[in-house]
């Protein structure tokens, strides 16, 4: 089987590239390197560097014809879709369309759509969320993310197309750039590893449900086995974790002796979201297998470790 994975130089996206090699699949990468890494690139992997919007991507999905696309590539700033929500639109929703037509002229049988479990809910009327939860988000992230998943139901049932969405909660762990707006474990990590201030937005008592990102990977893997229905899964742990209760296990693991500094909120962010997994456990016999400690302690290896790459770019 050949998968063509989109931002597969990208934190997530380069581990989903890895479980599928390590699967003996054939892995195209197309990522357009605005976030991405050639550092994560697998080698193993046939790398294309194109932007989704780009008339460029026809020309892989002629060359390459690839039976399923996991397409982990998008603006995922809250920040930026909230000051820019015509580039965040663009990306997201156009590129996402534009991928689609790709698939359905170019024989793709599959579509793994990465959405977002932490944006499209809204501010939760219950929690755990689980996926019949109204959708009602509270930036633009969450709508343009939201928006494709109608696309992609539409393109089943006029085309054909079968897809999974999985709605990813907050994944973090090695690979994951703790330099601009990135996960919150990442940015903590890099600052208590090189004895900087920390900055919480807000109170730290905004809860998120964090899952290692090997565990998310995973999920991209057991969705393509068997001939599981088009559908819609929360990947997640069920409980939330606040991000001061995140800032005090990343202190304990890496020795950090400050205290945290506090600043203004992120407009269009949800103070509280954990998601209910129990159907993607029930279809597809997915769950977390790596405990928040366990792999807290693994991504300060990661970083403790790595050297500086040259050729990072």
């Amino acid at each position: 089987m050949k998968a063509l994975v989109t931002g597969g130089a990208g934190f997530i996206g380069s581990h989903v590239v890895d479980a599928y090699l390590a699967q003996g699949m054939k892995v195209v990468i197309v990522d357009d390197l605005s976030t991405g890494h050639m550092a994560n690139v697998n080698p193993a992997a046939t790398f294309y560097q194109v932007d989704l919007r780009s008339p460029e991507l026809e020309r892989v999905f002629e060359a390459e014809r690839p039976e399923v696309v996991s397409h982990h590539a998008a603006q995922m700033s809250v920040r930026r879709s909230v000051a820019d929500p015509l580039f965040d639109a663009d990306v997201n929703i156009l590129g996402s369309l534009r991928l689609l037509e790709c698939a359905r002229r170019h024989g793709v049988q599959r579509v793994v759509y990465i959405s977002s479990g932490g944006a499209v809910y809204g501010e939760p009327e219950y929690l755990p969320c689980d996926e019949a939860h109204p959708v009602r988000p509270i930036c633009q992230y969450g709508v343009s993310k939201h928006t494709v998943e109608h696309y992609l139901y539409l393109y089943h049932d006029l085309y054909g197309l079968s897809y999974q969405v999985l709605r990813y909660p907050n994944v973090y762990g090695p690979r994951q750039d703790p330099e601009g707006e990135a996960g919150v474990v990442a940015i903590f990590t890099g600052q208590m590893l090189q004895d900087e201030g920390v900055v919480i937005n807000g109170a730290g008592n905004q809860e998120r449900d964090f899952v290692y990102v090997e565990d998310c990977a995973r999920a991209n893997l057991l969705v393509l086995e068997g001939s599981l229905p088009p559908g819609i899964y929360n990947l997640g742990s069920g409980r939330g974790t606040s991000v001061n209760q995140i800032f005090e296990a990343l202190r304990d693991i890496t020795g950090y002796a400050r205290d945290p500094q506090h600043g203004p909120s992120k407009l269009g962010e949800t103070s509280r979201i954990y998601l209910d997994a129990r159907a993607a456990q029930r279809d597809f016999a997915w769950e977390p297998s790596v405990a928040l400690e366990e792999g807290l302690r693994r991504t300060v290896d990661y970083f403790r470790n790595q050297q500086p790459d040259p050729a990072r770019t």
